[in-house]
């Protein structure tokens, strides 16, 4: 698979002394401004001179990301313009390729392009993954890129199954990433979890009805 080179950024890394905190690609001096007439500022400050957000691949977002079959993408134009789209598959189909390294093959779709036009312009993206059934959900900023023709790179990122014509990669490197609080998030359960869960227990039912019949038959001979 494609080794990717580093795509730079100056709020990328808090190593050295002095530096932006990561978290900066957020919280730009308008956002601190608002936390500091909220109230929220001096707890953020302190996140911000300790661990700060991660920038990099753990094996807790790894696990996470493995779990996930759909995500939200969103980029936007030179104008500001905002657009964000849904992009689904198999459990997996988005991958880590490297420790700062997101890939997905997008598949052949309503052929808008709004994405891929954002990203022609303005590199910078966003990811939200959402796990409603746990009630979690994870934000990763970064910079998104699109290759095209390389057919080894899309079989690398292509889920087995998937039906889809695949038509480019999208490669997103991250810049920073923060778990959110479960807060206001709805508890929903996908249907094909419940539709297992009913039909185990549609079998244990039939299975305990037969076990009761079978004691009612055997009661009446007595």
């Amino acid at each position: 698979m494609e080794r990717l080179p580093r795509m730079r950024d100056p709020l990328d890394g808090r190593a050295s002394a002095g530096a932006q905190p990561v978290s900066d690609v957020a919280f730009t001096p308008s956002v601190k401004s608002e936390q500091e007439r909220m109230g929220s500022r001096a707890a953020y400050r302190r996140m911000e001179e300790g661990d700060g957000w991660q920038t990099e691949v753990t094996p807790e977002l790894a696990a996470f990301i493995a779990e996930r079959d759909s995500f939200y993408l969103a980029t936007s134009n030179t104008a500001g313009q905002p657009y964000i789209q849904h992009r689904g598959g198999p459990k997996g189909f988005l991958r880590v390729v490297d420790a700062h390294t997101l890939g997905f093959v997008d598949y052949s779709g309503n052929r808008q392009y709004i994405s891929l036009g954002n990203l022609a312009e303005n590199d910078r993206a966003f990811i939200f993954l959402m796990d409603y059934a746990h009630r979690r959900r994870i934000k990763l900023w970064g910079r998104a890129r699109v290759v095209e023709g390389d057919r080894a790179l899309v079989e690398a990122l292509m889920p087995s199954g998937v039906k889809a014509r695949p038509e480019r990669v999208i490669l997103f490197e991250i810049a920073a990433w923060d778990v959110n609080c479960p807060q206001h998030i709805p508890q929903k359960v996908d249907a094909q979890e419940v539709a297992g869960v009913v039909e185990a227990l549609r079998k244990k039912v039939a299975a305990l009805e037969e076990e009761n019949a079978t004691l009612r038959r055997e009661a009446g001979t007595r």
